[in-house]
């Protein structure tokens, strides 16, 4: 249980609600994602390319990055009540700086604030995806959940 109710969201601001677990970046998972959204850039998949590239390794696709939100969110953004949780999209995402293969990646979750909607409340989330033992994150993104409860 994390204590957060429908009810709570809109007496928040600024709540901190913590770190998720690592996620491991490897090339597989790269190629997957490349895969599925038919985006086979070089950069992405080619190894031997990608070394004498700008990085000197292959790196994760921004939208990769930004994917990983969701289970940020199904880790962290827990409300007890909640009945249903829908994606209701996002106000600004940003990719300061690039994933290399090999690392691994976590997300820093805080609510901004949240208001009532008709039939809940929209929650107003900044998510950052932070690399381990990077100077500049990977992704900040801010994001909406819409939230309804019983009725």
């Amino acid at each position: 249980m994390s204590g957060l109710t429908i009810a709570s969201l809109t007496e928040q601001s600024e709540l901190d609600l913590g770190s998720s677990h690592w996620m491991e970046i490897d090339q597989p998972r790269i190629d997957a994602f490349a895969d599925i959204t038919e985006d086979p850039q070089w950069i992405h998949v080619d190894a031997e390319r990608a070394a004498t590239g700008p990085f000197g390794t292959t790196i994760a696709h921004g939208y990769l990055t930004m994917s990983l939100i969701a289970p940020v969110l199904n880790e962290l953004f827990v409300v007890d009540d909640a009945v249903a949780s829908i994606n209701y999209g996002a106000n600004k995402i940003r990719f300061p700086a690039a994933v290399p293969v090999g690392s691994r990646l976590r997300g820093r979750l805080t609510l901004v604030n949240a208001e009532p909607v008709a039939g809940g409340v929209q929650a107003n989330l900044r998510v950052t995806m932070e690399i381990e033992g990077g100077d500049k994150p990977a992704c900040v993104a801010e994001v909406l959940i819409r939230l309804r409860g019983d009725q």
